[in-house]
């Protein structure tokens, strides 16, 4: 994703921008730690370790993403963390709870993770082998229904997470707001599957290609 292109911002910045998100989800885990937020240590946590995966992929696999997209990933995964963190200009509530149209960003940007994930792997495989040959109009098709599943798997997980917190008394990790808000969530993951299926071509080649060159050096061995 040439962000450098697009909005005038260049790959070494692009890079500290991504430091910059990586240092403020540290601290929040470090201070949630302290203050014995158990949702906001899950939650921040794992979205650190997240923004650290290109880094891993490129040093064990020699899988190398362009910055823009580790910037992609990396925002994605600092809106959700930073969601759930009770800020003061909120009434020291969270985001999540304070704009109603928060919610419905990080679900079209986790969902294009998703997506854009199934794609690059989906492409690979179809050029490693003869076997799976998928037409742009059927790819498209396969993205929104690989989303829609996710999505409704990430709803029961949901649902499933909150109902036990409230049976044990536990912390809730993730939270369920209700029917329409699962719609919602439903409606704006399908929004980041098609943002992808339109713009995975343009964007996310290079690295199917790396995948497609592993699979291919695998199968010579």
């Amino acid at each position: 994703m040439n962000i450098r292109r697009r909005l005038g911002i260049s790959p070494t910045r692009q890079a500290q921008l991504v430091r910059v998100m990586q240092l403020i989800l540290a601290a929040i885990v470090a201070l949630a730690v302290l203050s014995g937020e158990v949702g906001i240590v899950t939650n921040a946590g794992i979205a650190l370790l997240v923004t650290f995966l290109p880094a891993l992929l490129e040093r064990r696999y020699t899988l190398t993403m362009d910055a823009g997209i580790v910037l992609w990933i990396t925002t994605a995964m600092f809106l959700h963390a930073i969601g759930t963190v009770p800020l003061p200009f909120f009434d020291f509530s969270s985001a999540y709870s304070s704009l109603w149209w928060y919610d419905h960003v990080t679900h079209a940007l986790s969902s294009s993770l998703v997506a854009g994930v199934a794609y690059a792997t989906t492409r690979a495989l179809e050029e490693h082998t003869e076997y799976i040959s998928m037409p742009p109009a059927f790819t498209f098709v396969y993205l929104l229904l690989f989303i829609v599943a996710f999505g409704v798997v990430w709803e029961l997980l949901e649902f499933l997470i909150a109902e036990s917190a409230a049976a044990f008394g536990t912390a809730q990790v993730l939270t369920q707001y209700g029917l329409e808000d699962t719609m919602l969530d439903l409606f704006y993951d399908i929004v980041g599957g098609v943002l992808v299926a339109i713009f995975a071509t343009a964007h996310l080649t290079d690295i199917s290609d790396q995948l497609a060159a592993r699979l291919d050096a695998r199968q010579a061995r």
